[in-house]
């Protein structure tokens, strides 16, 4: 009942969904929650992915793409892409730790921030658009999952950047065991996947790999810029390893000829 409550609390914390009143809120729950995260990922990944299926039965590929992720971004309250917007504008126009975290925070976005998100989201939905159904849809509920348990590592990895932020309750150390919980519930869509034939496992190691070498990248230039991460920090990695699986997969079409 204990892991129940954690798991309506990270739902609660990362989308907009209802739960359930009996759940209740302790602050406590909050760290512990963040084991689930990739597990919301799941959740959201199920309403995209249902969204682009009734869709492609009506409307072309573009738009069963376009509103696929527009299900996706109501449905977390473009949580993640106001955070990769947040730190493309920080770590475009801050020169000093302090200025980038200054920037992170204003709620207005700029230049970066406005042509990253923009050119991350058309990457996004060009990608789903040359996929298969069956490709995309597959590709949709591995990557939302996938890309959050990448950007759980850098709360089991990396140190808070901030004293105080959006993130903060779900920041501090996380142990190993708690890392596993999270890695457990990306992985087990994958099975599925891959037992259905949705996914080859190339496509599925080819994506995992790349959005590792991002999110190592990505931490790397955290630490190196700001000494951590921030909820905003977060937010990036989900978007750009969501992205990035995407494309391994159509690459792996691509260049394997293969069709669903």
């Amino acid at each position: 009942m204990h892991q129940l409550r954690l798991f309506f609390t990270a739902l609660q914390f990362f989308t907009r969904l209802p739960i359930p009143r009996w759940v209740g809120f302790d602050p406590a729950w909050l760290n512990q929650a963040s084991r689930y995260f990739p597990l919301v990922g799941v959740v959201v990944a199920l309403i995209a992915g249902a969204v682009y299926a009734v869709a492609f039965k009506l409307f072309p590929p573009a738009i069963a793409a376009i509103l696929s992720t527009a299900a996706g971004i109501y449905v977390t309250g473009a949580f993640h892409e106001d955070g990769f917007a947040d730190t493309c504008d920080g770590f475009g126009g801050g020169m000093t730790s302090e200025r980038v975290l200054e920037i992170m925070k204003d709620s207005r976005i700029g230049a970066y921030g406005a042509i990253g998100i923009f050119s991350l989201l058309l990457l996004k939905c060009a990608t789903l658009t040359m996929l298969p159904p069956y490709g995309a849809i597959a590709a949709l509920l591995f990557a939302h999952p996938l890309s959050r348990l990448m950007a759980t590592g850098l709360i089991w990895r990396l140190e808070y950047a901030r004293a105080e932020g959006k993130a903060k309750p779900l920041a501090q150390k996380m142990a190993t065991p708690e890392f596993a919980i999270a890695t457990v519930t990306a992985v087990a869509p994958a099975l599925v996947l891959i037992w259905l034939h949705w996914l080859s496992w190339t496509m599925l190691l080819s994506g995992i790999a790349c959005a590792l070498a991002a999110t190592i990248w990505l931490a790397r230039k955290f630490v190196r810029r700001i000494g951590g991460y921030t909820g905003d920090c977060l937010g990036a990695v989900q978007q750009v390893t969501e992205v990035i699986f995407y494309l391994c997969v159509l690459a792996g079409l691509h260049t394997s000829g293969q069709f669903f």
